[in-house]
């Protein structure tokens, strides 16, 4: 894609960006590859500072109203203080580490309405400009496939997945939001909780499972949080392992429930849950981040992931082998270039 007059200060005839990237889907950690092309406008330019972004819709609540907004999570330098000559073209390449947190935008090839983005950002002449992103896929990783091909055996279905800006405490979190996956319960777990919130966090060495119950129903909030490792995904009983996950919250909070003297209030029944799926699945449909969601399309999501019963080769992850973790420093496919400070 091509950014015409990124330096719109600039005016007619200023210098013009394109961006090429790899088409190929990315997982959390892994790299995404590409090109930046130069093209000098009509007469010199000295170009002060070249930089790619990743780029993310997030929500925000404020004042009991949500607000979506693009915050830039990574930057890349790719260098500066060079001049481009009128009518030059320049090629530079660059390779971006996509950090081991980065959200899921699909699962099984089911869109999830969350928006990721490459942009360029260019300064000249004292002034900053950036280019429209190029979308990101990003696909979950093995250790991700796992636990949500798990869900979708044992019957939950999934409804949303939300950016939110916002740090879960106690968890090793390092960007400045997460992504939350809403689903509604399996039938065996009806009575008991009407939603179930979910958190995977990603790093080098495994993942931080967060599950929280009925977050939006007014009830006790209760948290459930484990931590998985990349390897051996195939010698473990995932359906058995997340089933006792979801009963440990079930009773996490029901105690909880009790202590804040509200034991007696009624969990809500099927009618009760198929509401909240329904108005859940209508915001998302309707709001900038959860454009275009179904919530029967993301079901059938987990419910693709549920025919993982052979989880052999997933634990493969020797094409991640050498990458960074979070806050590691990043070149530019060798250009000499450096990672600048997480927007």
């Amino acid at each position: 894609m091509v950014f015409k007059r990124v330096l719109g200060s600039l005016g007619v005839g200023g210098p013009v960006v394109a961006m090429t990237l790899d088409r190929e889907p990315v997982r959390p950690g892994g790299v995404v590859r590409g090109h930046v092309r130069l093209r000098g406008g009509g007469s010199a330019c000295d170009l002060e500072h070249l930089a790619l972004e990743l780029v993310a819709g997030v929500e925000a609540g404020y004042g009991g109203e949500e607000h979506e907004g693009d915050v830039v999570f990574d930057r890349l330098r790719l260098g500066g203080g060079f001049r481009l000559d009128a009518r030059e073209h320049r090629d530079i390449p660059f390779t971006i580490h996509i950090p081991w947190e980065t959200p899921l935008t699909e699962v099984s090839g089911q869109p999830l309405g969350v928006v990721l983005g490459v942009r360029v950002e260019l300064a000249a002449a004292g002034a900053m400009d950036h280019g429209d992103p190029e979308p990101l896929i990003v696909r979950p990783l093995p250790v991700q496939e796992a636990v949500l091909g798990a869900l979708g055996r044992l019957g939950f279905g999934l409804v949303a997945a939300d950016l939110r800006l916002a740090h879960i405490a106690g968890t090793g979190q390092r960007l400045p939001f997460h992504q939350e996956i809403e689903l509604t319960p399996a039938p065996q777990y009806l009575h008991n909780v009407n939603e179930i919130a979910l958190t995977l966090l990603t790093g080098p060495d495994g993942m931080e499972v967060v599950l929280e119950a009925d977050k939006r129903g007014g009830g006790s909030g209760a948290l459930g949080r484990h931590t998985v490792r990349h390897e051996g995904l195939e010698q473990r009983d995932w359906a058995g392992e997340v089933d006792s996950w979801i009963r440990a919250l079930i009773e996490s909070r029901a105690t909880h429930t009790a202590r804040d003297g509200r034991a007696g209030a009624a969990i809500a029944g099927i009618a009760g849950i198929a509401g909240i799926a329904s108005v859940t699945a209508g915001t998302a449909a309707g709001g900038a981040v959860g454009s275009g969601m179904v919530a029967a399309g993301l079901g059938d999501a987990l419910g693709n992931l549920a025919g993982l019963d052979d989880l052999e080769g997933l634990d493969d992850l020797r094409d991640l082998e050498g990458l960074e973790g979070p806050g590691g420093r990043r070149d530019s496919g060798g250009s000499g270039s450096e990672q600048e400070d997480r927007g």
